[in-house]
């Protein structure tokens, strides 16, 4: 070393995969932030990592096996770096690792770590424990608000992000619908204190975001304290966030029918910035099914509630979840399902065949569904959802609406922008800049994105 020279130590990367949810996404960057005030800095490239974290989702048919083939690839890289100056440490986040717990460590070597949902703010001081002491599983329910000791992103980490975030309000899940390990990997219902929101939403926006989308596995149960000390749900929230100066956009997700009450629906007729999009699953059509699947709603209950929603706000476009293959699940039930998809007219559905989750009531449940009648029945309504996505799409042709420029396009002339019903929407690069809000008129309908040309002249 030449005299007077420092010998700076070299920042350490930290490299995340995420799979699942909004939340999950959510998780993982606050993990980074965490990670970072320890002098972890983010990496997308992974041979270029000192610290793996693979950040879960239990919900999915076999999640736990491709995780596991996962990280017998992660093996291979974490061998070939043993004996270097940078051998690497592998952590496994999120459901996956809250169900399965030390069974991880157990079946695979090559993970350090292995952390719970409700202890992702403790993270750098696992990861301290595990490079000193050795492997470390940390999944158990802490009594103490995770939030409140992870710190607020600086504005250089939310800019670095763009101009849309993610902001946590609730999380766990009470209804133990049946199909769902949701609470057994996230916990009971705990929602987030009023002040502790609206405190991360003004720094988001004095950061530069213009959209925020509150998160929940039932975020429209949320309920807290407010300012006077009395106790309110969402959408007495959604007015409070509202008032925020340079907050344009709201949005939230997901709802549970049985939380949807008329506070929130009048929010959706007041809120000029509370998008007109609801993401509100139902799973199925057919009141046994319901029933069996501890829905706690009815499927006139779901009709009543997407009328009242459109009565408070017309353009709104409604999202929702679908299981076919229930067990028990007959043609009459599914017929049922089809006839609630007619009777929405959805602007975008999710669809699934039903997989047995290992310790739910449904995995136990007798009449298991053949897998040929599953694919039979969720080709049917797939094509019935295709159609109407289509039809939603093509009849924004012609619309003038306000487009949130948020990414650069595939092509160096172009921009990409979100629609107020969160579809993506292209437009020419000179008609605005990212976080710019512009008025468009939509020319083409396509299959997965609108495209666009201003509704005026260009600056």
């Amino acid at each position: 070393m030449a005299p007077n020279q420092v010998d700076t130590p070299r920042t350490k990367k930290v490299f995340v995969k995420t799979w699942g949810c909004q939340m999950n996404v959510y998780d993982s960057t606050r993990m980074q932030d965490a990670l970072e005030g320890d002098g972890y800095t983010p990496t997308a490239d992974i041979e270029d990592a000192d610290l793996v974290l693979l950040n879960t989702c239990h919900i999915r048919e076999k999640a736990a096996e491709k995780v596991y083939s996962h990280l017998g690839r992660i093996r291979q890289l974490k061998d070939r770096r043993a004996d270097t100056e940078r051998p690497l440490t592998v952590g496994v986040t999120g459901c996956v690792a809250q169900a399965e717990g030390e069974e991880i460590i157990r079946r695979e070597k090559a993970v350090d770590l292995v952390v719970g949902p409700q202890t992702y703010h403790q993270l750098p001081n696992i990861v301290a424990k595990a490079l000193s002491d050795g492997p470390q599983v940390e999944t158990e329910y802490s009594v103490e608000d995770k939030f409140e000791h992870m710190p607020l992103a600086t504005k250089k980490q939310v800019r670095s992000r763009g101009v849309t975030a993610f902001l946590t309000v609730q999380e766990g899940c009470d209804k133990f619908c049946t199909f769902c390990v949701v609470p057994y990997t996230r916990g009971a219902e705990v929602s987030r204190p009023h002040a502790q929101i609206i405190e991360e939403a003004h720094s988001l926006v004095d950061a530069g975001v213009q959209e925020i989308t509150l998160l929940g596995q039932n975020v429209n149960a949320w309920h807290g304290g407010g300012p006077d000390g009395n106790d309110m749900r969402l959408g007495q929230l959604l007015y409070d966030l509202a008032e925020i100066n340079g907050l344009n956009r709201l949005r939230y997700v997901t709802s549970h029918p049985k939380d949807m009450d008329d506070g929130l629906i009048q929010a959706h007729r007041d809120l000029d910035c509370l998008m007109p999009y609801l993401h509100l699953p139902v799973q199925s059509g057919s009141d046994s099914i319901l029933k069996a699947m501890n829905r706690s709603h009815t499927a006139q209950d779901y009709v009543e509630i997407i009328d009242k929603v459109r009565m408070a706000r017309p353009d709104v476009a409604i999202s929702g979840d679908m299981i076919v293959g229930f067990p028990g699940e007959t043609d009459e039930d599914f017929e049922a399902t089809m006839e609630i998809v007619r009777r929405t007219n959805y602007a975008q559905c999710y669809s699934f065949k039903y997989s047995m989750r290992p310790g739910t009531p449904g995995a136990e449940m007798e009449n298991q569904v053949d897998e040929a009648v599953k694919d039979a029945r969720l080709a049917r309504l797939q094509a019935l959802l295709r159609q109407q996505q289509t039809a939603f799409n093509e009849a924004c042709v012609g619309k003038t609406i306000d487009v949130l420029l948020e990414k650069p396009g595939r092509d160096a002339n172009q921009l990409i922008g979100r629609s107020p019903w969160l579809q993506s929407v292209v437009i020419p690069s000179h008609c605005g800049h990212i976080g710019d809000i512009v008025s468009v008129e939509i020319t083409h309908s396509l299959t997965n994105s609108l495209s666009a040309q201003p509704a005026g002249a260009c600056n």
